[in-house]
């Protein structure tokens, strides 16, 4: 019997960041890592794209059954934030589905 797959699988969800990132960036070529800073110095995405990247994230969580919190005050972006890196935002992504399916 063949298994479904889980949408909320870490690297499944840790994947579809990086590749909602690349699809912004201006070279389609360019390798996102997890160090790729998102805001400040070296950022790869402007203010519009970042917005756009949210935005794209939502609908990336409601496809696996989760709420993306990219609204609330811990969210925003800053230094130590979420939107500091790629890496940093795929793990937000990855821990806040998580926590979905630890309240399911």
């Amino acid at each position: 019997m063949p298994t479904t797959p889980n949408p909320r699988d870490p690297a499944k969800l840790e994947a579809q960041v990086y590749a909602a990132i690349r699809d912004l960036t201006e070279d389609k070529g360019f390798a996102v890592g997890a160090d790729s800073p998102l805001i400040g110095e070296g950022a790869m995405l402007d203010a519009r794209m970042l917005i756009e990247l949210c935005l794209t994230l939502e609908d990336l969580a409601s496809d696996a059954g989760f709420v993306f919190d990219w609204s609330s005050e811990a969210a925003m972006p800053r230094p130590t934030g979420m939107f500091r890196t790629a890496g940093a935002l795929a793990a937000a992504f990855v821990k806040q589905a998580s926590r979905h399916s630890q309240l399911a």
